[in-house]
């Protein structure tokens, strides 16, 4: 086990391994992931399904709100899809933390495609583990 608790709940998460999500950076509140669209997560529009985007950015919330140390899980998330995403798209998604109190906290979660937005999403997280 590493000196870094994101990294190491990174490595043990299968679901993003699985769908290529690469985890570039993560520290105090924040975290940058990548992802590109393969054909599986194209749906029957000839675009990307919503719920990969939604998975991207949930797992870089994931890693910006866990980045402190204690188990911290989501309490809730919505996300706005703001334009459609192709076949083959690499999508980056970066975490920013809000605000924190007590035992809850709020992330921000932008994902571009070459610095063109393409979402936002937006993090409730909760602290349930030391």
């Amino acid at each position: 086990m590493s000196q870094n608790p994101v990294h190491d709940m990174f490595e043990a998460d299968a679901a993003s391994r699985a769908l290529g999500i690469e985890l570039i950076e993560a520290g105090a509140g924040h975290a940058v992931t990548r992802m590109r669209i393969t054909p599986t997560m194209v749906n029957g529009h000839d675009i990307a399904h919503g719920g990969y985007i939604f998975l991207l950015a949930d797992t870089t919330f994931a890693c910006a709100c866990n980045s402190y140390g204690p188990v911290t899980v989501a309490a809730g998330a919505d996300i706005t899809f703001v334009t459609p995403v192709k076949l083959g798209d690499l999508l980056t998604a970066r975490a920013t933390e809000k605000t924190r109190f007590g035992r809850s906290g709020i992330y921000d979660v932008t994902v571009d495609r070459d610095g063109e937005v393409v979402a936002e999403f937006r993090g409730r997280s909760r602290v349930i583990g030391k």
